[in-house]
């Protein structure tokens, strides 16, 4: 299949890594606007334009082969493809950009059709293929060491815009959609928050008819919304929950995450620990290191009980601090994130440390939106 070729942006070049702009995406493309044709996504994949097996020839297209253009589809008439361009657009992104980092992760910012910007990371592995994607525009958390909390909140994204991300960043990186085969919501804003079109477009990811993903594959983050975690338990998508905690009491978390005030850590658990006995699904711990806020001994032990207490099969996945410009927090150095890892293992809680990638291109969230505009 056709796929796009790519000039250089210089406006990113000097920024630690160059940004590549598609040709068929120019920025003209974000100030025409939308062109209010239907966008064929939200359409499932059996009621699709077309007669017959044509359904399935385009469903096949859109998520197997990752045809971002009618004229793609070679198996489709001409005549059929025609009439489909007239009535129906596929992408939901009026611009995309790609920064690639040294590391090979790739962060990706998406100009949507109103002007706002979301992004989505591209993480290669040697076991797996990854795509971290956003929920919304901008974040309503507000979270102090996220550059995504500075930018404020802009809007909840469509499920189909949720969904475009993977099949986006795909697309401009040679692969075939199915080919990624893990995602996690862990970009722009608070899935929770969005929850009806994250669900929307989780069912699509794991439709044996789309992109066929196994439930185990995707995982969902959260800030820590009760109401929210209880309705992924009741409505049991099969995904991974990951909490973002950050700081195992109150006092800390009201000083780097704004919504502590209105959802005490205590509640927060209560809600993680139903979820677990409904599920029975290991839950993910995520923890920011934050020099002099909450990496201390002590701030350890204390995840340690938060999770032992209430018999939760847990993992904790240490998160060193990506920098960004203007952030009123530092990281915590490498060595006490180590010690702080080694006290949670001795208190019998698996834990990693996630090192960072794609420091060089801003891969942290919200910095590519914020430094663009």
């Amino acid at each position: 299949m056709k796929r796009p070729t790519f000039e250089l942006h210089n406006s990113a070049a000097s920024e630690g890594g160059a940004c590549y702009v598609p040709v068929q995406a120019p920025e003209a493309a974000a100030a025409a606007g939308d062109d209010r044709k239907p966008i064929l996504l939200p359409v499932p994949p059996d009621e699709l334009p077309g007669k017959g097996y044509r359904k399935g020839q385009i469903a096949s297209w859109l998520y197997k082969k990752g045809a971002r253009e009618w004229d793609e589809m070679t198996d489709l008439p001409r005549r059929l493809r025609e009439a489909l361009e007239r009535e129906w657009r596929i992408g939901e992104f009026a611009l995309v950009q790609a920064f690639p980092s040294s590391d090979g992760s790739v962060k990706y910012l998406f100009t949507l059709h109103d002007g706002r910007r979301t992004e989505a990371v591209y993480l290669p592995y040697a076991d797996r293929k990854t795509v971290c994607i956003s929920s919304q525009v901008g974040c309503p958390a507000g979270c102090t060491f996220c550059a995504t909390g500075k930018m404020g909140f802009g809007r909840n994204l469509t499920g189909p815009e949720i969904l475009d991300q993977i099949l986006a960043v795909a697309y401009h990186q040679g692969l075939a959609p199915r080919e990624i085969r893990n995602v996690v919501l862990m970009g722009m804003g608070e899935p929770l928050l969005n929850y009806d079109n994250v669900a929307w477009a989780v069912r699509r990811m794991l439709a044996r008819n789309a992109l066929a993903m196994s439930p185990r594959r995707v995982a969902l983050s959260t800030v820590g919304i009760p109401k929210g975690i209880r309705r992924l338990a009741e409505d049991d998508l099969g995904i991974k929950l990951a909490l973002s905690l950050h700081a195992p009491d109150d006092e800390t978390r009201k000083r780097i995450i704004p919504t502590a005030k209105a959802y005490p850590v205590e509640e927060i658990m209560d809600a993680v620990a139903e979820y677990f006995q409904k599920t029975r699904r290991r839950v993910t711990f995520e923890y920011v290191m934050l020099k002099g806020v909450n990496d201390a001994p002590e701030q350890a032990r204390a995840v340690a009980r938060l999770v032992r207490t209430r018999r939760i099969v847990a993992h904790v996945n240490l998160i060193p601090f990506n920098p960004w410009e203007g952030a009123p927090v530092e990281g915590t150095p490498r060595e006490a994130i180590k010690r702080f890892a080694h006290i949670l293992e001795a208190e019998g809680i698996p834990t990693t440390v996630r090192w960072s990638r794609g420091v060089d291109v801003g891969a942290a969230c919200g910095q590519l939106a914020l430094k663009e505009g």
